[in-house]
């Protein structure tokens, strides 16, 4: 797989290893997301040894590790009885020579051996610290990663001495990648997200339609079943995890709207929301103004676009896809899908606002997000609590371009958002993926920003 972007963790990386002292990294995110490839990329033309866990008997993985090492200094392979063995081996090893050692998808060894992160505290403090070597461990199962490496309770907490926290391409860096035009990138983003694998699997030579059938609607294509195969791996019973993506992927997304769609009590589907957020599968939000701990006014979302879209279209009609996928995508996705990018675009505007800040074409802004109140909503406000100041923005992904009805309506929704003293400033936004009646935008005063996708892809 090509290689995309990372530049910032690469830099992070590489400082770490051409810094004076030892170093050791933890890296770690959701599966398929490109921790493998980054680690690749930074340890080309550098010495390293590279160890990939698998799910297998302890002695066996001892044993493969073991030989990794020896393999790399060309050594014979020296018999060794436990972990404690294994680590000080490697610790003569990297003493007399530089290196990077990579020990990917970790957990799987900490699920063979529960006292593993003791054995490497030991090395990095007694071995390690005393070398110019690094130690990378890098793992997909964030519970795991977050509780046995980087939690209070792990032998291995505040050794480390970076880490990388590898997330999903936003649509600006997923931009590089997919090779459509704006508003088709915006439409394929809202299929695959930002998960490098999913981004580049599809070619951009064909149609959005074409790669969705060949690549998610196939039987036998890898992401027809890949969010079940994600679940099986983190969890032991994905069933109802699976009935509450789905729901919320179709809509449901208070708890109680969760509750009736999937029959879990409040009580249980409590600690199942919070399972998938640790899992970074769901997302819990807030109007933007409200305090996020203490709001009742939560929202939930399928956390990745990838599968939001699954959950939406997939997973409800695997019986169909399996007989007719051609039916299936002309019937139910093709028509609902502008529904369904229309919240990714809120997304993507979201990341613009955020560049334009940075930009100073807006003034600065330190909170950005949605409001909702009763049957009120925004799709991007912004505060400035220092300045009392107020960003609000509608996104439109619609076929007719904005007039002045939705500035009337924003007008009217400010009103009702209760924020800062009744002296604030107010700015407005608005994008529109079909462009602005003639005249509007020379109506409005200096405090309206419009955007269409010409400009939004200036901007990004």
């Amino acid at each position: 797989m090509t290689f995309y972007d990372r530049a910032d963790e690469l830099d992070a990386l590489e400082m770490a290893f051409e810094s004076a002292g030892h170093a050791f990294y933890v890296v770690y995110g959701r599966r398929r997301v490109g921790k493998t490839e980054l680690l690749k990329e930074f340890c080309a033309d550098r010495p390293y040894v590279y160890y990939l866990a698998a799910q297998e008997a302890e002695p066996r993985q001892r044993e493969k590790f073991v030989t990794q090492v020896a393999d790399h200094f060309d050594d014979r392979v020296p018999a060794v009885d436990g972990w404690d063995d294994a680590f000080d081996y490697l610790g003569e090893c990297v003493a007399r020579e530089q290196c990077i050692v990579v020990i990917d998808e970790f957990p799987y060894l900490v699920a063979e051996n529960e006292s593993l992160p003791s054995y490497v505290q030991s090395f990095v403090d007694e071995q390690l610290q005393e070398t110019e070597s690094m130690l990378v461990l890098c793992g997909s199962s964030i519970s795991t990663m977050e509780s046995e490496v980087l939690g209070h309770e792990s032998p291995l907490y505040g050794r480390r001495t970076g880490q990388v926290d590898l997330e999903p391409f936003s649509f600006r860096e997923a931009r590089d990648v997919i090779g459509y035009d704006l508003e088709q990138a915006v439409e394929s983003y809202a299929v695959t997200g930002g998960t490098p694998m999913y981004v580049t699997l599809f070619d951009y030579t064909y149609t959005l339609g074409e790669n969705i059938k060949s690549e998610i609607l196939s039987p036998t294509a890898v992401l027809y079943n890949e969010p079940e195969f994600l679940l099986r791996t983190e969890l032991r019973n994905p069933a109802r995890y699976m009935s509450i993506l789905e729901a919320i992927a179709t809509g449901h997304t208070t708890p109680n709207e969760i509750a009736g769609a999937t029959g879990i009590g409040s009580g249980p589907l409590s600690k199942y929301l919070q399972t998938l957020r640790r899992l970074r599968l769901i997302e819990r939000e807030v109007p933007v103004t409200a305090a996020q701990k203490k709001s009742k006014r939560s929202r939930y979302g399928v956390a990745d676009e990838f599968l939001r879209f699954w959950f939406r279209f997939v997973e409800p009609n695997r019986s169909s896809i399996e007989e007719a996928p051609q039916v299936v995508f002309e019937g139910t996705i093709e028509p609902a899908l502008p529904d369904h990018v229309a919240t990714t675009f809120e997304s993507v505007c979201q990341e613009a606002v955020w560049e334009l800040i940075r930009r100073g074409t807006l003034e600065p802004y330190s909170r950005v997000g949605r409001w909702w109140y009763g049957e009120d909503e925004v799709d991007i406000v912004a505060l400035a609590p220092q300045d009392d100041r107020l960003l609000l923005g509608e996104c439109k992904w619609t076929t007719t371009p904005v007039g002045y009805g939705l500035v009337d309506d924003l007008l009217e929704k400010a009103d009702a958002v209760r924020w800062g003293p009744g002296t604030r400033e107010e700015q407005y936004v608005l994008f529109s993926k079909s462009g602005f009646r003639d005249g509007l935008r020379d109506d409005l005063g200096e405090e309206w920003l419009l955007f269409d996708l010409d400009d939004l892809a200036e901007t990004l």
